[in-house]
């Protein structure tokens, strides 16, 4: 399926501030089945734009803004030819990709309580069917609730509350897939869904790791599989290391932060 992103970042402040930095994985990755067909990455004020591949193979965009601002706004501009599914045999795991993907986060931690919702998912032998089963126990006691959570919310949190938004769906699902020994990548990115309220939204799902089959891509909140809807930007541990804007300012002001995203579909 072949999608135009547009992703506008606003950051506002209360009075000038002298110097930002900013970092952003904005840019939709190549393969897993996706193909770019092309990216705009546009600031303003104007900076010089500077780029680098992560630990997780995503690009990112780096800039300085060192004249004093009170406004920055960011657009990336994509279009993608989303893939049908992910899904390839792959010759297995580096020891390091192995440790990173199995290891507990901040975001996804090994609580007592975690690990007694995770057990009763176990299959011994079958990653994949450890994963649907986990999948169809994180929508079980999680409800879906706008505005419930926020960025820095933990999967353990968003259990105890019983509701979430998608980062919390892909991070308990992260959390028991990984206890149970299935390794799990987080994904971020966007699902465009014609016909609903809101065609276009960031966000973010999980893939987990079958050593016969390779990578599989599960998107807990709608509890299937991903499909051409979905667009791959970014995949790491968990949030923390996907943002798609991150930085530092210096000066005595309080930020806001206004995020739209707009897809268009064939």
């Amino acid at each position: 399926m072949r999608l135009r992103v547009e992703h506008a970042t606003v950051l506002a402040y209360d009075e000038p501030i002298v110097e930002g930095y900013t970092e952003l994985r904005l840019r939709p990755r190549e393969g897993e089945g996706q193909q770019l067909v092309s990216f705009a990455l546009l600031t303003d004020p104007k900076a010089p734009l500077h780029t680098y591949r992560d630990r997780y193979g995503n690009e990112v965009t780096h800039f300085d803004l060192l004249a004093p601002h009170e406004r920055l706004v960011v657009t990336a501009r994509s279009e993608v030819e989303t893939a049908q599914a992910v899904g390839a045999p792959e010759p297995g795991l580096s020891l390091v990709d192995r440790f990173d993907f199995l290891a507990p986060t901040t975001y996804a931690p090994f609580t007592d309580a975690v690990r007694a919702f995770a057990e009763p998912c176990r299959v011994e032998g079958d990653a994949f069917a450890t994963a649907s089963r986990v999948l169809w126990m994180v929508r079980r006691h999680l409800r879906y609730e706008s505005g419930a959570t926020d960025v820095t919310t933990s999967a353990a949190e968003a259990l105890a509350q019983g509701v979430g938004v998608c980062q919390d769906f892909a991070h308990l699902t992260l959390a028991a897939c990984r206890l149970l020994g299935v390794p799990a990548r987080y994904v971020s990115g966007y699902v465009y869904a014609p016909g609903s309220a809101s065609s276009a939204a960031s966000h973010a799902w999980v893939d987990v790791f079958g050593e016969r089959q390779g990578w599989l891509a599960l998107d807990p909140t709608h509890d299937k599989a991903q499909g051409p809807e979905h667009v791959r930007v970014a995949v790491g541990r968990d949030y923390a290391d996907v943002p798609p804007t991150r930085g530092i300012f210096k000066g005595n002001a309080k930020e806001s932060l206004t995020v739209t995203v707009r897809i268009e579909g064939p």
